[in-house]
């Protein structure tokens, strides 16, 4: 590499709600999901020009260090464990691969379950 490459050019920010809306958006793409907390929906991800696809997320960033808490609400019928565990882990990976960030901890509260048949 050269001088040019190695030089920095300027900082980067990315704002908490930026890192709420990506942990939404992984966690709505694991089968079982029902919603997160304020109504945020698998009709609603699929849809551009959502104003706040990260509610239901809270997010702390301390330095490079990322925590996050997260309300959904699940289908009856899936294992809470199992569907905790895999978006415990696509959070972690979208948040991680899209803003270099390091997720330390993501708590995943069910708030409630959900009849598939209903929605």
């Amino acid at each position: 590499m050269n001088d040019r490459e190695n030089r920095s050019v300027g900082e980067v920010q990315i704002a908490d709600e930026v890192v709420g809306s990506i942990a939404a958006l992984a966690a709505m793409e694991i089968e079982g999901v029902a919603n997160l907390a304020g109504g945020f929906t698998r009709e609603i991800a699929g849809r551009f020009g959502v104003k706040n696809p990260g509610k239901g997320v809270k997010v702390d960033v301390a330095g490079t260090s990322v925590f996050l808490d997260m309300s959904l609400q699940l289908y009856y019928g899936y294992s809470i464990p199992k569907v905790s565990k895999a978006v415990q882990e696509r959070a972690v990976t979208a948040v991680e691969n899209m803003t270099g960030l390091k997720v330390e901890e993501v708590n995943v509260k069910v708030t409630g379950i959900v009849n598939e048949e209903n929605q």
